[in-house]
């Protein structure tokens, strides 16, 4: 379970930076109304890109931790709280129409499931 949990958070952080990257990410900095922070918009745009793919960065992070510490059941509790809250948000703020809620939630599911059954 925790292998497939690893493997939808290495695919939700790929498919956040590629598609987010293309469709977000490069449209919004085509605008010329970004704030100027530090006299351009260079610092924003690199602000917002660091956040961004950042994201991704730790959900690589903690596929890397199921996979490496399977056994430690309050990480694995700890995890699917985040991943739970995290649908949650998603759902919330999106009105369910970003998907990531459903993986979330299966994330979620399956750590928990983990950490329930030893």
């Amino acid at each position: 379970m925790l292998i497939i949990a690893s493997l939808l958070l290495i695919l939700c952080g790929l498919v956040h930076s590629i598609l987010g990257e293309r469709y977000i990410l490069i449209r919004l900095f085509k605008r010329d109304n970004l704030p100027h922070i530090f006299g351009s918009d260079q610092f924003t745009k690199g602000t917002l890109r660091f956040a961004w793919h950042i994201t991704s960065f730790a959900w690589f992070g903690f596929a890397a931790l199921l996979v490496l510490l399977p056994d430690s059941r309050i990480l694995l509790f700890t995890v699917s709280i985040i991943f739970a809250l995290s649908g949650v948000f998603s759902a919330y703020y999106t009105k369910g129409k970003h998907l990531s809620w459903l993986v979330f939630w299966v994330i979620s599911a399956l750590t928990l499931t983990s950490a329930v059954n030893g």
